[in-house]
């Protein structure tokens, strides 16, 4: 019987299961579908599209040499099951789970129908240290430890091809996009400055930053400067699976090994420490998908419910269009906008800024701004999107409230301005002691470097401290409620961290399946 291997957000032939027990029954048919539906969802865009061309690219080009091609399937995927049934016969169905947004959501319960339906089997293997119908919180940890110890399997040493199958010529677009495609307007095609797909460029960035910019990453993490040099930038390979979290994972702990081999006066400096935050963060990147993975609604609805809709009578278009744009008047902000709008990526100070300012200082409800930033972000993962930007929006409940002030934040950040000067060239001229609130400047002063506010640059949207205030008073005022209270500690039940020091819960005696594990995840927590 042959087996078909179903790739989604795992473009890659090493340490991928489904494939390499696939090799062990017989005859493979790789598979990847476009399908329109999800095409369509307003999180998508074409920067996601052109990333995974050159993902699939290469991976086509690893499973022919492995002996069987990859095919590439346009259409509704239990549609494209169906053909398959009609041209194989009976087949196995072989996959890794997804945690998607909704609508992968509803495809993957559709396509479990259709198989049942059809007598074909379904063989899912859990994707890095998510676990499906995790019944208890404080087991994660052991879990993870359990799913991340054994070593990354390799590639199968060959695939047997199946007989001849010629589907329909591929067309992505025919003509237009899609109907109904929710590209946003504003986007552009695809980004001029991000990053190139595909698994061998992963490779090349991971060994650069083990060799070259572990004694900095620390440090260098939290600025717009200096974070797109020290940082991995494996964030969109690990998003679409070209390397997994497992194989990222060892090479730490190889690298670790090899350092602590050495005696402590030859270790180089700061590479340990960078070691300890770096995985830090494949915790943390495994931590928030669960919850995703746990709670699939939290892409749309409040991960605590008295925090619903509490800004949807505020919602602006005005202000969502300038924030969008970049246009909001205050310099950093703007300036990280533009930085993303070319590149796809900026550091999680800044994706935590940008949110925090659109949710406290705009009072924006937050589902529309995350689906303008899930376009916009290169390495959109939802499960960790959302999670995310109901965190730094303060809909959780569990999570202490960060209201950034974009002032200070540029001023700790970028101190003499050559970040916000090189994303923002019309604040170029303007003197260090206005950059920052160019609003305060004096007309006189507007007048002789050229730059009008209101003309050249715009006003600000809002006067941000009244705004924190605001934020502030509302948002803890509510925290207070004894009813939202009891409610928190049942959120943080189902999701926390287990370090109550930063989700919420009150401090008690930890779970005897806590393990060690923990310490590490919750330094990638936090992000004040």
């Amino acid at each position: 019987m042959i087996s078909v291997v179903w790739f989604k957000r795992d473009l890659r032939v090493t340490d991928h299961a489904p494939l390499r027990e696939a090799a062990r029954h017989g005859p493979v048919l790789p598979v990847y579908l476009f399908e329109p539906d999800l095409l369509a969802q307003p999180d998508a865009s074409p920067r996601h599209l052109g990333f995974v061309l050159e993902c699939l690219d290469e991976l086509e080009t690893r499973l022919a040499a492995l002996g069987s091609p990859l095919q590439r399937w346009q259409g509704e995927a239990t549609r494209v099951l169906a053909e398959l049934h009609t041209r194989l016969g009976p087949f196995r169905l072989f996959s890794h789970e997804e945690t998607g947004n909704l609508a992968s959501y509803r495809r993957d319960r559709d396509v479990a129908r259709w198989c049942r339906a059809h007598a074909i089997e379904w063989q899912q293997w859990p994707s890095a240290g998510v676990v499906r119908q995790l019944h208890d919180r404080d087991a994660w940890s052991t879990l993870w430890v359990a799913r991340m110890t054994p070593p990354p399997l390799a590639a199968p040493d060959a695939l047997q091809a199946p007989p001849a199958l010629s589907p329909s010529p591929l067309r992505l677009f025919p003509g237009e996009a899609p109907r109904g495609l929710a590209w946003h307007p504003d986007a552009l095609p695809d980004q001029p400055g991000r990053q190139t797909g595909g698994r061998q460029q992963a490779r090349r960035l991971a060994r650069h930053f083990f060799d070259q910019h572990l004694p900095d990453y620390r440090k260098g993490m939290s600025s717009p400067l200096s974070a797109g040099d020290t940082c991995s930038r494996l964030s969109p390979y690990l998003a679409f699976g070209c390397v997994s979290v497992q194989e990222v994972i060892h090479a730490v702990w190889r690298r670790r090994a090899e350092l602590q081999a050495l005696p402590p006066e030859l270790r180089p400096r700061g590479h340990l420490a960078g070691l300890k935050s770096f995985e830090s963060r494949l915790h943390w990147h495994c931590h928030f998908i669960q919850k995703l993975e746990s709670e699939p609604t939290l892409e749309t609805q409040e991960m605590h419910g008295a925090f619903a809709g509490l800004r949807d009578a505020h919602f602006s278009p005005e202000r969502l269009t300038r924030w969008c744009r970049g246009e909001t008047g205050f310099p950093l902000i703007d300036a990280c906008m533009a930085m993303l709008r070319h590149t796809g990526w900026i550091n999680f100070r800044m994706r935590a800024l940008l949110v925090a300012f659109s949710s406290y200082q705009l009072w924006q409800p937050w589902q529309r701004p995350a689906l303008h930033l899930a376009r916009e972000f290169l390495d959109y993962e939802p499960g960790i999107h959302y999670p995310q930007v109901q965190m730094q929006s303060g809909t959780t409940g569990i999570n202490t409230l960060r209201i950034y002030n974009p002032v200070k934040q540029a001023r700790d950040q970028d101190p003499d301005g050559r970040f916000v000067r090189q994303w923002l060239p019309a604040l170029a001229r303007l003197p260090d002691e206005w950059l920052f609130e160019p609003w305060n400047m004096p007309r006189t002063t507007q007048q002789r470097v050229g730059l009008v506010i209101g003309r050249d640059y715009p006003e600000p949207l809002v006067d941000h401290e009244a705004a924190a205030r605001h934020a502030r008073d509302t948002l803890w005022a509510l925290r207070k409620d004894e009813v939202v209270r009891r409610e928190a500690r049942t959120v943080y039940e189902k999701h926390g961290s287990r370090n109550p020091a930063r989700e919420g819960a009150p401090r008690k005696r930890r779970s005897r399946q806590t393990t060690a594990t923990d310490s590490a995840l919750q330094l990638g927590l936090d992000f004040g």
